[in-house]
């Protein structure tokens, strides 16, 4: 026996004749004996007096109301006594009988079918043309019989009085041996086969065979579905449940709520055990699916008791997998018993777990024996096996332990601990996002209590104690963490810990740095939002790669700093610019584009490294400038220049002391200087001009002496100091350049006729040089005002060909403002400095190549009237060659371009003149287009297009009702 399903009872004992039928009626049992009687049993309880069935119906009137819901009583548990005989019931022996419960009829099949009425049982029909029926069978919704007669096959139909009215008859190939409603359509076992019988044309369909040796059975299920057998064998899904020794049975019928089994002279009742008795006989036998099967029977109305069984079949199934070694399988029945996790992660005790409210409750599973066992006290037995299951003696714990944490064991875990996650993490994120929205309303509530979800100085995340759902998910997370490190899965702890997490912090991370598990370790500080430790940990990290030490698994480069410190740029960038120093010198690029990408002032990057890491000041700036010259301010550029211009100085200062300076020697650092003095305007030229020395660093003093406009002097430097003529006229190539797009500034584009004065009087130029530049730097005059200088130039007595220049100057159309240069001394000023100073210093080389060169920028007359007397005509040709020529080419083209416009002039004049020419002829039938009368002798006019004719008074009247009604119009609403 694999359980008790029914219980057997013996309700009738020693009937005094044999049992041919048998059925139920309510609580009471209707047998049909050989001897034609109907005998009705009934329990002692309700038995009422024996009386026959001739008695007056007044004397069963309250049996009547009593039982007028008799069908609806079940069969009592008890042994049953004869309540009364009805005799001559039948006059041959009842093949069968069956109660009609719609219609409180019971029929029976004997000699014939009859119809009795209950519950009195007295005749209400009798079909006599079913006189030799074998089988028969009832629909009870349509009122419909049908019974099988010899070869015959009959259908009757219930009129709803005490008649029955005849509707079909089809004849067969054999005898009927069983049969029953399939619909509206008949299912007929004949010989060894199963047919179907269209009830309205009796077509016959068949459906299969039902064996060698099994004869055709055929029964209707509640459900409408036929069960026809065909092998008496019991194979999956329908195995062998329980087998009760009953001998000699005749009858097998079914009543509201047993089964009854007819013997000879004896009735006996099987009854159905308590679900609830079941379940505990096949979890104690560990038929656990069975048991969770019959979990699924029990009534909706016992929802919270079928949940709490199932949930402790689940438990206990689980017990008995993971002990056999079916660990996946038995972390499935964890998950379905929705027990908590704690007492799932009790079975691993190596895991630690952090402190907590929420513990495991196993004595839930205490109350299972009492629940299991309402309803059968049979089994009081049965229920001391069912008691949480419980580890073995103490002697046995470390194999079980070593059991428990081996690979298989925690995969198991992993998995389950991972269908648990989503919901566990849900809950808790939704209990965090609550609490902060309370916090920011400045509401609190006694639910929540006064912890709240705090955060250190250091960036700890701390779990209130209150906050269970937090709770539950910093347990899960922290023991999925462990069982993950233990089975090697190191990448998935790292996605772990990326996510939302709620790992417990002082439990993981020493677990970690046992381990040496530095990348998960990092990315926890991370999540915990302990970015000082985190970038601590990592610095050391790249330090111990650089040196390949053995405990380093993974290599660290300083860029995973900078990769670390990008999403803090916004929130604390103090922390940013601290441990980007470290990362400085050997990644500049890239931490500059930290700091650019990262959006930190660059007024505070710099006062950091101006404290921190001056070396590397000058070099951000640098790099800042290089890769956007708009991200650094004006003071920014000026304090680059300061860095640059102060290791300049300490390098001279060191060479001057040794006697090593050397101008023309250029370090890398006074190339930066000179080309941030020459790049960048966002200086003041004057206080850097103050810190040179008087007597070297000319380049550096010409450049800060361009930028004040002081031109004159800084290509005195050039010529006369640092003597490069070639910078001197790049100079002025670079004043010309910008002030040519300046229209407000064209008297800079005279700049190479200060170069040329330069050269030709080097005496003036130089005298007082240094009481010239210490005065404008003390009277720091206006940078936006262009200061050009005050050279004497010469003026000539002039010459046919200086008036012959100076008219080819003035044809061009493009033609300099030379105001700014006039020249206020004469040729006898020049003579006088000549015989004072000598020729010989007059540099006309230098002169001759710039005006060579730079013919189409200079003034030619200008040029001619400051060169000396004794310039000789053929050194001019290079200068005067290509002037000439321009001046030729620009004549013949404005010649050309005057002719034809005179050309032009008189094509429009021709035109008018022919226009003025037009002849209109006035006729007798001329007409005015505007009056229409005819023109006549008055005086009229032609509109333009030489045909139109009006009246000069239409005209004139037109084009004053034209201006009236331009002046009148109405204004819009």
């Amino acid at each position: 026996m694999v359980h008790s399903a029914y219980d057997s009872l013996e309700l009738v004992q020693n009937c005094q004749t044999k049992i041919d039928a048998i059925e139920s009626y309510g609580s009471k049992l209707l047998l049909a004996c050989s001897d034609g009687s109907l005998r009705i049993y009934a329990p002692d309880q309700i038995q009422s007096p024996p009386s026959d069935y001739h008695h007056s119906q007044l004397s069963h009137q309250a049996t009547a109301d009593n039982n007028n819901n008799n069908n609806d009583v079940d069969l009592y548990k008890e042994p049953y006594e004869l309540e009364r005989t009805v005799t001559g019931f039948s006059k041959k022996p009842v093949i069968a009988m069956e109660v009609l419960k719609s219609r409180e009829l019971l029929v029976s099949l004997s000699e014939s079918i009859a119809f009795h009425k209950l519950p009195n049982v007295e005749t209400f029909a009798v079909l006599t043309k079913a006189k030799g029926a074998n089988a028969y069978c009832w629909d009870d919704k349509r009122g419909f019989l049908c019974f099988a007669r010899q070869k015959r096959v009959c259908i009757f139909r219930h009129d709803g009085g005490r008649g029955f009215v005849e509707v079909k008859e089809f004849g067969i190939p054999d005898y009927v041996k069983s049969m029953s409603w399939c619909g509206e359509n008949i299912c007929l076992g004949i010989k060894k086969e199963y047919v179907i019988l269209n009830a309205t044309n009796g077509a016959l369909t068949e459906v299969f065979t039902s064996g060698r040796n099994t004869p055709p059975l055929v029964v209707s299920l509640p459900s409408g579905e036929l069960l026809l057998g065909r092998i008496r064998s019991l194979r999956v899904p329908y195995p062998l449940i329980q087998t009760i020794v009953l001998p000699n049975v005749r009858r097998l019928t079914q009543s509201s709520n047993s089964i009854i089994v007819a013997q000879d002279n004896s009735v006996y009742g099987l009854f159905p055990v308590p679900l609830g008795a079941q379940i505990v006989q096949l979890t104690a036998s560990g038929n656990f699916e069975e048991a969770l099967a019959l979990c699924k029977l029990l009534p909706p109305e016992e929802s919270n008791l079928r949940a709490s069984k199932e949930g402790s079949i689940h438990i206990r199934y689980a017990h008995y997998l993971f002990e056999n070694g079916s660990y996946e399988e038995a972390m499935e029945q964890f998950l379905a018993s929705q027990v908590d996790i704690t007492y799932v992660l009790s079975l691993y005790p190596s895991i630690i777990l952090p402190k907590t409210s929420a513990v495991p409750e196993p004595e839930k599973l205490m109350d299972f024996s009492s629940d299991l066992s309402r309803g059968s006290s049979d089994l009081s037995d049965d229920m001391d096996s069912l008691h949480p299951f419980h580890l073995s003696e103490p002697d046995d714990n470390l194999a079980l332990e070593s059991k428990k944490m081996s690979h298989n064991t925690l995969m198991a875990l992993i998995k389950f601990l991972q269908k648990k996650r989503f919901s566990v993490i849900e809950k808790a994120a939704a209990e965090g996002t609550q609490e902060a929205v309370l916090d920011a309303v400045g509401d609190n509530f006694a639910s929540y209590g006064t912890t709240r979800f705090n955060k250190s100085h250091k960036g700890r995340i701390t779990i209130p104690i209150n906050s269970l759902a937090r709770e539950i998910a910093a347990i899960l997370d922290t023991a999925l963490l462990q069982a993950l490190l233990l089975t090697g899965q190191t990448s998935a702890v790292l996605e772990l810990l990326k996510s939302l997490n709620y790992c417990d912090l002082k439990i993981c991370e020493e677990i970690l740095q046992k381990n040496n598990h530095h990348s998960a370790l990092i990315e926890l500080y991370k999540c915990n939002s302990m970015h000082r430790e985190a970038l601590k940990l990592l610095h050391q990290l790249v330090e111990e790669s650089k040196s390949n030490q053995a405990g380093v698994t993974h290599n660290f480069s300083p860029e995973s700093i900078i990769e670390y410190l990008k999403p803090l740029c916004a929130s604390d960038p103090m922390l940013v610019l601290e441990f980007s120093m470290l990362v400085l010198e050997s990644c500049p690029t890239q931490t500059i584009e930290l700091f650019l990408s990262g959006n930190i002032p660059a007024d505070m990057v710099n006062s950091y490294l101006k404290q921190h890491a001056p070396n590397m000041q000058g070099k951000y700036l640098e790099l800042m400038l290089a890769m956007d010259e708009n991200a650094i301010s004006g003071n920014l550029q000026s304090e680059m220049v300061q860095i640059y211009l102060s290791e300049v100085l300490d390098c001279y200062a060191e060479l001057s002391s040794q006697q090593k300076w050397d101008e023309k020697d250029y370090s890398p650092t006074r190339k930066k200087l000179l080309s941030a003095l020459e790049s960048i305007s966002g200086y003041n030229p004057e206080g850097f001009l103050k810190r040179l020395p008087a007597d070297a660093m000319f380049e550096e003093r010409a450049i800060l002496l361009g930028k004040m406009n002081q031109h004159e002097l800084a290509l005195s430097l050039y010529v006369h100091k640092l003597h490069k003529p070639e910078l001197a006229l790049a100079y002025c190539d670079g004043i010309y350049e910008s002030a040519i797009h300046q229209p407000t500034a064209k008297a800079l584009v005279n700049i190479y006729l200060i170069l040329l004065q330069i050269y030709l009087n080097p005496r003036r130029t130089t005298r007082n040089f240094e009481k010239r530049i210490t005065s404008i730097v003390s009277s720091s005059p206006s940078p936006n005002v262009p200061k050009v200088g005050s050279a004497t130039t010469v003026k000539g007595k002039g010459g046919r060909g200086a008036k012959k220049i100076a008219a080819i100057e003035g044809a061009e159309d493009k033609r300099f403002n030379l105001s700014s240069t006039e020249s206020s001394k004469s040729d006898g000023d020049f003579e006088e400095d000549d015989s004072e100073e000598g020729v010989l210093s007059i540099m006309i080389d230098q002169v001759l190549d710039v005006l060579s060169q730079r013919w189409e920028r200079i003034n030619g007359a200008q040029a001619l009237r400051l060169l000396p007397r004794e310039t000789k005509l053929q050194d001019l040709v290079p200068f005067l060659g290509p002037l000439l020529k321009k001046s030729s080419e620009a004549y013949r083209n404005f010649s050309v371009i005057k002719s034809l416009r005179q050309s032009e002039n008189l094509q429009v004049k021709d035109e008018l003149y022919t226009q003025r020419k037009a002849v209109v002829k006035i006729t007798s039938d001329s007409m005015c287009s505007l009056c229409n009368k005819k023109i006549g002798t008055s005086v009229f006019a032609v509109y333009p297009n030489g045909k139109t004719l009006v009246h000069f008074v239409c005209f004139r009247d037109s084009q004053n009702m034209k201006a009236v009604g331009k002046g009148s119009m109405p204004k819009r609403r």
